[in-house]
């Protein structure tokens, strides 16, 4: 579209706006003259198209317009009112209105249009939309889409794996298939130097995803209505407000059969056959034909995910070899067998946990418990959280690298400056002035800094709050534990609870506690979910982001902020703050005045860690799949089964993408959350849960292929949009990773029983905690439980009943390091606690100056970009200054005017036309 016709079409909304001030828009919308021709040819084409709907029949997969030489780039579907009756005509007049005149600007701004109606159901029209080559050439210039210019004439490296490839080829998709594509330099696409790039067939020159993203371009720009100053417009909004039932790019064909249409690349099917389908589940992911098919933001999700994925399977082998050395050294643990020996742990009688109501209990009441405890708190632990400190400084820094490689490949390194659009959203409200700070320039935008200021400000105060309420639902949980706590620790005690006998040594109180609360944090979890999401795109759309990737970067700050305090909080609960303010049983704390803090097994709070992770991990899988697999694939079926056509009716390709989901604006949103939120579980606590790695690795290899099927299957071909990277997720993970350091260190330091066991292990000549050989753990757990007389007991916290064998005891043992009665500093802290804090607060400072060390060497030494992909990129600067040289020079030729021996160049003839001579020869 050239300026005069922009200008033209500036002075057509013109004239509507001053329409609208007359009052002629209030109830009936006045077009201009020209473009009334432009209505009757859209009703030609309708009744044109139906009255060729015969001819359809035997092309189901036809990607063109009845003349067969027109390619469709985008399709439109609305329901024709006139064949429905109506008690209010007066709104459906207005949709119909609102329609004409979107599709009179489409046709004004040079898109052409076909209308069929459906072959299922006559009441609904179906609009294809074509993009001819001038159009597409204008657009492709203002939305700076690189093209080919030359193939890449240097040498790629040769791949580390060459001299595996008889193996490793049979992990790649097959290159019979899925062709290796040729490697171009590009350049931003100029119409006016179209002979310096690399055109051999206009027709499939732009590519289809390209065609689609200039259309939906288009769409979203073009008027349907002007009321007093202000002008509306966006395909969006009238998909919002029912005017349009749907609007979405074509697949190329069916995913499961080939395309009869001639020349179809039947990309679709390829997908299916080398991605999607479950028996290509150990092959690598064809990300350059992702890429083409779906465009680059979903080709970066799925590299992401692809890497991620194997940088997991290195975590997940260490994992899986410190959860084996766990498992198989509980039996001969030393702690664990004292617990469980009767003449020990059977002769320990512990304290009550609660007031009144619970009573004394033997230690070896735990043995179970403790011997799983010592699968995940052992020596491997320790090992384990380091080298995971490690793994996702590596993760991070390869990632960056392997992205480098791809922004050069789908030609995305500038995307950011030169390619970035405001959105229709934020561009329909522009009604403040300012001058740009930069260019000096009056400029339109939807607010003034006072306003803007007023919009963060109600932003940040309703995340608070929400923050708030979910901390509120935690501290619920925690009154809920500390509730049923009591409960349990009365029946499952009790001797006469015969039911149980069988599960007594598995179903402790604090394990029936821990289980009951996790699972009702799980559900409390996905309700929040549901919430807050609503609340986080509201407060998004609110704030009215200039582009989209700033409305997105956005919207990932605010849902990963709920997501983490939702998910997290419960965790960080049980690993940092139950049992660490417990008092003693003279002086228990209590929560609210009322409820006594909860405490952990004389193992610590580790097992119960673990157990939490492993619901919220296990249950957040297989809901995410319910609602990923199960979901769509239903409703599918149940929209095909309401729809279905006669048996001698063929369906058009449009209206068989119809009839699937349309993928949603925040889809891929919730992918990376959920990605992102694992990611947190395998490095946040994952040194209380080893296994951790593993199941997100398992839970991974599905997600791909589940992602793969679903959005190849049961979704319509999303819009593709440009991608430069993984947004603002990256440093969101690059936060979580030095987040995870320091929750590793404190978990080990606080949570396990790693450091007191250290200290005991080595201080046998030094400090004689217990009687205990040189280097051994003999007697470890009776210089762990501190002596309690049972005559100190307030009368609030004496327990009702005794067992039968507590007998005459005078003393009961709780989990602490305090003096014993009858000690000048009686129920004060001993000496041991204090060097055991020392040895804590040492391990956590030592250990993370280590690894903060090691993550910054390593990050130092590791470039972000390879040297291969610098080469490319300056080759690429190069030629393309070559070629801009080469028209810069033609383009000053043609001004000089040779005169014989005596040749004088061409003057400008005035001073406007020389600055503009010197604005295009300026590089």
């Amino acid at each position: 579209m050239s300026d005069n016709d922009i200008l033209e079409m500036d002075e057509t909304l013109d004239f509507l706006e001053e329409e609208a001030e007359l009052g002629m828009i209030d109830e009936d919308i006045v077009y201009p003259q020209e473009f009334l021709p432009t209505y009757e040819t859209i009703k030609e084409g309708s009744s044109m198209a139906r009255a060729q709907q015969a001819d359809f029949n035997g092309k189901s997969d036809s990607l063109f317009f009845n003349d067969g030489v027109r390619r469709i780039d985008f399709v439109l579907v609305y329901e024709d009112e006139d064949k429905k009756e109506y008690d209010k005509r007066h709104a459906f007049q207005r949709k119909k209105r609102r329609r004409e005149y979107l599709e009179a600007s489409l046709m004004k701004m040079g898109l052409e249009l076909e209308a069929t109606r459906s072959v299922i159901d006559d009441k609904l029209m179906f609009v294809k939309v074509h993009m001819p080559w001038d159009v597409l050439c204008t657009y492709a210039e203002v939305l700076h889409i690189k093209m080919p210019i030359q193939p890449n004439d240097l040498a790629s490296r040769p791949s580390p794996w060459r001299f595996f490839s008889c193996v490793t080829k049979h992990f790649y998709p097959s290159e019979d298939m899925i062709g290796t594509e040729a490697e171009f330099f590009t350049a931003p696409f100029e119409k006016d130097r179209l002979e310096y790039f690399y055109v051999k067939n206009r027709d499939h020159f732009f590519t289809p995803s390209m065609r689609s993203r200039m259309a939906y371009y288009i769409l979203n720009r073009a008027p349907y209505e002007v009321r007093g100053s202000i002008k509306k417009f966006g395909i969006t909004k009238l998909l919002d407000s029912g005017v349009y039932k749907a609007a979405y790019p074509l697949h190329d064909c069916r995913f499961n059969v080939r395309s009869k249409e001639l020349g179809s690349p039947n990309e679709r099917l390829l997908l299916y056959e080398e991605w999607a389908h479950p028996k290509s589940f150990y092959k690598m992911q064809p990300l350059d034909l992702i890429r083409k098919y779906y465009g680059e933001k979903i080709g970066i999700y799925f590299a992401w995910l692809g890497f991620y994925t194997v940088m997991l399977a290195l975590a997940a082998v260490v994992g899986l070899g410190c959860f084996i050395y766990g498992y198989t050294t509980q039996e001969t643990s030393t702690w664990s067998k004292e617990v469980c020996d009767p003449m020990i742990g059977g002769a320990i009688v512990m304290c009550p946990q609660c007031d009144r109501e619970c009573t004394y209990w033997k230690l070896n009441s735990t043995c179970e418990s403790s011997k799983k405890l010592c699968i995940f708190d052992n020596f491997g632990t320790l090992v384990f959280a380091v080298f995971m400190s490690v793994w996702v400084t590596l993760f991070l820094e390869f990632w960056k690298r392997y992205q480098a490689e791809l922004e050069y490949e789908w030609d995305t390194v500038e995307f950011l400056e030169q390619e970035e659009q405001p959105r229709p959203e934020y561009e329909a409200k522009c009604i403040h002035e300012r001058i740009n700070p930069i260019t000096r320039a009056k400029e339109k935008v939807p607010y003034t800094t006072c306003g803007r200021c007023i919009r963060l400000s109600l932003g940040i105060g309703t995340v608070l709050f929400w923050i708030l309420l979910i901390l509120a639902s935690v501290v619920a949980i925690i009154v809920y534990r500390l509730a049923v706590f009591f409960a349990f620790s009365a029946k499952l005690r009790a001797q006469d609870l015969k039911e149980l006998e069988p599960f007594k040594e598995y179903v402790t109180p604090q394990m029936a506690t821990s289980v009951t609360a996790s699972i009702i944090s799980f559900v409390v979890i996905m309700i929040l979910n549901i919430l807050y999401e609503r609340v986080a795109i509201w407060i998004t759309n609110f704030e009215l982001p200039r582009t989209q990737t700033e409305y997105e970067n956005s919207l990932t700050l605010k849902m990963f902020l709920f997501q983490f305090v939702n998910y997290y909080s419960s965790c960080f609960y049980i690993a940092f703050a139950k049992g660490k303010a417990v008092g003693f049983p003279k002086e228990p704390v209590y929560l609210l005045g009322k409820y006594r803090n909860e405490e952990c097994d004389p193992g610590g709070c580790l097992i119960e860690l673990t157990t939490q992770l492993t619901i919220i991990m296990g249950g957040k899988a297989i809901w995410n799949n319910i609602q990923e697999v199960l979901l769509p694939w239903v409703k599918n079926l149940i929209f095909r089964h309401c729809t279905r056509a006669g048996s001698e009716k063929e369906i058009p390709r449009w209206e068989q993408d119809y009839q699937l989901l349309p993928f949603g604006k925040l889809g891929l949103f919730y992918e990376y959350l959920e990605m992102v939120i694992q990611f947190g579980f395998v490095t946040l606590f994952v040194a209380s849960f080893p296994l951790a790695p593993v199941l997100a690795l398992v839970n991974n290899l599905f997600e791909i292929r589940v992602d793969a099927w679903k959005i190849t299957t049961q979704f319509r071909r999303m819009v593709p949009e440009k991608a430069q990277d993984i947004g603002a997720w990256q440093p969101i993970l690059q936060g979580v990773a030095i987040l995870a350091v320091a929750t590793n260190a404190m978990i080990i330091a606080f949570t396990s029983d790693m450091i007191p066991r250290l200290v005991y292990y080595w201080s046998f000549s030094v400090f004689p905690y217990g009687e205990h050989s040189q280097h051994t753990m003999s007697g470890y757990i009776n210089s762990t439980l501190s002596i309690f007389n049972i005559n100190d007991f307030s009368n609030n916290s004496r327990p009702i009943n005794t067992p039968y064998w507590f007998n005459d005891s005078t003393t009961c043992r709780y989990r602490d390091f305090r003096n014993p009665p009858g000690h000048p500093r009686e129920y004060q802290y001993n000496m041991l606690y204090w060097h055991v804090i020392a040895a804590k607060m040492a391990f956590i400072i030592v250990v993370e100056h280590i690894v903060y060390f090691t993550k910054f060497v390593l990050s130092y030494m590791i470039p972000d970009v390879p040297e291969s992909v610098r080469e490319q990129i300056k080759r690429e600067r190069y030629l393309t200054q070559v070629i801009i040289h080469e028209a810069n020079l033609k383009l000053v030729t043609k001004r000089l005017k040779p005169v014989g021996d005596e040749e004088t160049p061409k003057q400008p003839e005035s001073k406007e036309e020389d600055q503009g001579l010197a604005m295009e020869l300026d590089f």
